[in-house]
């Protein structure tokens, strides 16, 4: 798989860690991964937002895994948070998971199904 970073430069420039656009070329498998939740195999569910990020992104890891993909693989993902005062902590632990991937990204604002879950994390991977 080919992936390239695409940051047009007559549109606002990403800050914090993501591409704008993301082309693939050369690939023969996608990965659609429903939102993960922050809950472990056993269904426990972290009560801190950093802990539950970090579950979540876990579970992503899992799901790629079991695909035959890593974090190298994602293209796209996108973050349900269900609340703005979050921001500052997923995007600390979105930069540790990812590190210098550039992925696409959209953060969502929302209520989320389980009141005790604070984010859902669901992407999409190519090899």
């Amino acid at each position: 798989m080919q992936m390239k970073v695409i940051n047009a430069p007559d549109a606002p420039q990403p800050v914090g860690g993501y591409a704008q656009a993301v082309e693939l070329t050369q690939f023969s498998r996608v990965l659609f991964v429903s939102g993960q939740i922050p809950a472990d195999v056993n269904g426990n569910v972290p009560a801190d937002f950093e802990s539950q990020c970090r579950q979540a992104w876990r579970n992503v890891i899992a799901q790629l895994a079991a695909a035959g993909m890593t974090l190298d693989n994602l293209v796209k993902v996108n973050f349900f948070l269900s609340d703005r005062k979050y921001i500052a902590d997923y995007r600390k632990v979105r930069l540790e998971v990812l590190g210098p991937r550039a992925v696409g990204l959209t953060t969502i604002i929302t209520g989320i199904f389980d009141e005790r879950w604070l984010l859902e994390i669901e992407a999409i991977a190519a090899a």
